[in-house]
């Protein structure tokens, strides 16, 4: 039987490149955005993962098309750079409401109709910034934390009904992702920050341009997908961005923040 995936944030991105690569593989792919556009060949669907019934309402359709659900890929998502001080809490609350809870709703709507199939998977497309803070990334950085968490608790919960959870964490990638991040409105005037603010989001922009492609993400997700046991976490980019992980973990905290402070942009 064709297994069935959706994939979210499919219209542009790691969102996209995972829908486009999962169709070649022969899955059924139904790619749900905001914008309901197709690379080709997938199916597309308009779906706001920021809204209760749209994530129900889309869910809901193509259990009516494809009668199961084998794999949810959450991939929607965006970027807000600004200092912590200046960020209005509205634009906060907005960056999680995508990045965190939009995952959560498309989870909640897929873990039914898994656990009657006593199979599934879940891919949680997180970020190496879920893992390592981001200065004037704060609240992106706290929504992949969040996922992180989430994702793991997650993961004990389903294990007995056959459906496994993997969370990928990529580095910089070249994708649209640098050209819609969204900037908080500074005061204008004498600002702390701008100087900072400047070097890092700058820094960032020129990372992104240098990073890997979204298709090398895809493969990571393809591989989680086809693994038997899926792998809990994934880490995906150029070596040095994948080795501040281990550093994180391995060095004393003090020590890792001096080490990380130029890649950074600090």
């Amino acid at each position: 039987m064709d297994q069935v995936i959706l994939v979210t944030g499919a219209s542009a991105g790691i969102g996209q490149a995972c829908a486009d690569r999962m169709h070649r593989q022969g899955w059924k792919v139904v790619g749900a955005s905001r914008r309901g556009t197709s690379g080709g060949g997938w199916v597309p669907m308009v779906m706001d993962v920021d809204s209760d019934a749209s994530v129900h309402s889309g869910v809901q359709a193509l259990l009516g098309e494809h009668h199961r659900l084998d794999a949810v890929v959450a991939c929607a998502g965006w970027g807000l750079a600004g200092a912590v001080e200046q960020t209005p809490i509205a634009d906060a609350r907005d960056q999680l409401e995508t990045n965190f809870w939009g995952a959560v709703r498309v989870v909640q709507e897929a873990l039914p109709v898994m656990r009657r199939q006593q199979a599934g998977r879940i891919v949680l497309v997180s970020s190496i910034g879920g893992i390592i803070g981001i200065p004037f990334q704060a609240f992106y950085s706290a929504s992949k934390f969040a996922l992180e968490g989430y994702g793991e608790s997650l993961a004990y919960e389903v294990e007995p009904f056959g459906i496994q959870v993997t969370l990928i964490e990529p580095g910089n990638v070249r994708t649209d992702f640098t050209s819609s991040r969204r900037d908080v409105e500074t005061p204008g005037g004498d600002d702390p920050y701008s100087t900072a603010v400047s070097k890092a989001v700058t820094k960032m922009a020129i990372d992104e341009a240098n990073g890997v492609p979204p298709d090398d993400v895809a493969a990571t997700v393809q591989r989680a997908l086809e693994a038997n046991t899926a792998p809990r976490r994934m880490s995906v980019g150029k070596f040095d961005e994948r080795v501040g992980i281990i550093s994180k973990r391995l060095l004393p905290y003090r020590l890792f923040e001096r080490a990380a402070k130029g890649s950074l942009g600090v």
